[in-house]
């Protein structure tokens, strides 16, 4: 990780850049195979998934008794710790569910919005170097608390052309009956165009790398909706003297373990904190089964010293992460000051891996800087807003007159008309 002390504003820009990939080659070959899986569907998705995942798959969905073997799979203690983290989820999540209301806006005018589900969503669970099922809880659960009709899953499998039981065992916990063993760019194209195995959906979930992120964007030229730009997995750490070494260091690595395009953030005002974390990184990430792929992470990652927790807050909310963990004496009040970050943990005893399994929010999060401007999956997420109205013969005899005066005012005479026409009876 490289050190900044107490650079100056000017710098901050250059020192908070993501990694960067080759964008120009990247949508190029992004772009090749979502045109090919338009124009030869199956059989193009069985090419690239031989090509990408090194299986061949004979058939693209994964039949019943494979979801009965993945239930005889996994331990019960793993069932056992899925169980509670569904239910967390399930709590979270329905709380979010607002009831129709009907407001009068004035004399004779009721108007209201409803929440109607998205009918068919695809969700797309990574595989790559680890297998990340706990996705499928976050996606399938809110999915089916919002009434969709049909949700399709997609995820890579594995060489001998198997999907990790635990993702098949969560999916049928959470009502998903069919799912494909496709991934990467190939899976997204597939939900979009859709082809003789995998149905067409009207939206997309779920994080993936940056072709998979890429592709996203770009399939909402086709009229498929996405969640957000969701791509490889960040944390940023605002932590003082009153914050614990080991437990920074060891959630600054919760994320580095993703590997490559990861990367994770130390802002403190306190030195000898920092030196400290530096040393408690160095010993706990030889420790790691997955050292390799948080090095990696680890090159791409910062410590920036700050003399202010203004200052700190000013370049968190420029950061904007998918992450942020606030380690800081009265963390709640300096929390009320951020404006810009998927998630937010407080407090010395709140890991951001909670939050990745089972304390019940979503992890599915913008990455990359979109926090700015996008929300984590929600509720809303996968439900459409429809407006209502009615207008009593009174009301519309009260607000016409406003209606046609605006309409005059913007030269659409069949605006004023479509008036004028009810109110007195004639054009």
């Amino acid at each position: 990780m490289q050190l900044y002390r107490f650079p100056d504003k000017n710098d901050w820009p250059e020192i908070l850049e993501r990694p960067v990939f080759d964008d120009v080659q990247l949508e190029k070959t992004v772009k090749k195979i979502l045109f090919d899986v338009r124009d030869n569907g199956d059989s193009a998705v069985k090419k690239y998934t031989k090509k990408y995942d090194g299986y061949l798959p004979e058939s693209l969905m994964v039949s019943e008794d494979e979801f009965k073997e993945a239930q005889n799979a996994i331990s019960d203690e793993l069932k056992n710790a899925i169980g509670i983290a569904i239910e967390n989820i399930n709590t979270f999540h329905r709380a979010q569910l607002q009831s129709t209301k009907k407001i009068i806006t004035s004399s004779g005018i009721e108007c209201w919005q409803k929440s109607v589900p998205i009918e068919k969503v695809g969700l797309y669970i990574p595989g790559g170097t680890a297998t990340l099922f706990s996705t499928v809880l976050m996606l399938a659960v809110p999915a089916r608390i919002a009434g969709c009709k049909e949700i399709i899953l997609c995820s890579p499998a594995r060489p001998d052309g198997t999907i990790h039981p635990a993702t098949l065992y969560c999916a049928g916990l959470a009502g998903i009956t069919k799912a494909y063993r496709i991934g990467g760019v190939q899976a997204i194209a597939a939900m979009t165009f859709g082809t003789k195995s995998v149905p067409r959906v009207y939206k997309i979930f779920g994080p993936g790398n940056q072709y998979v992120t890429t592709a996203k964007q770009f399939i909402t030229r086709y009229g498929v909706a996405i969640d957000m730009p969701a791509g490889p997995s960040e944390v940023a750490i605002m932590a003082d003297d009153t914050a614990e070494p080991a437990f920074v260091a060891a959630d600054l690595l919760s994320q580095a373990e993703h590997g490559n395009g990861s990367q994770v953030l130390l802002v403190s005002n306190n030195e000898p904190l920092v030196h400290h974390v530096i040393r408690e990184v160095e010993r706990q990430v030889k420790l790691l089964p997955r050292m390799q792929y948080a090095v990696k992470a680890l090159d791409n990652s910062r410590i920036i010293l700050l003399k202010e927790y203004s200052e700190m807050v000013q370049l968190m909310n420029e950061y904007a992460p998918e992450h942020l963990i606030i380690s800081v004496k009265d963390a709640e009040i300096i929390a009320e000051t951020i404006t810009n970050a998927g998630s937010v943990f407080l407090g010395n005893y709140t890991p951001e891996s909670a939050g990745d399994y089972a304390s019940g929010t979503n992890h599915t999060l913008p990455t990359n800087g979109y926090a700015k401007s996008y929300s984590g999956v929600n509720m809303d997420s996968f439900l459409k807003k429809i407006t209502f109205q009615r207008i009593s013969p009174e009301g519309l005899r009260n607000i016409g007159p406003i209606i046609t005066t605006m309409a005059e005012a913007e030269e659409l005479t069949a605006h004023k008309k479509a008036v004028l026409v009810r109110l007195q009876g004639k054009e």
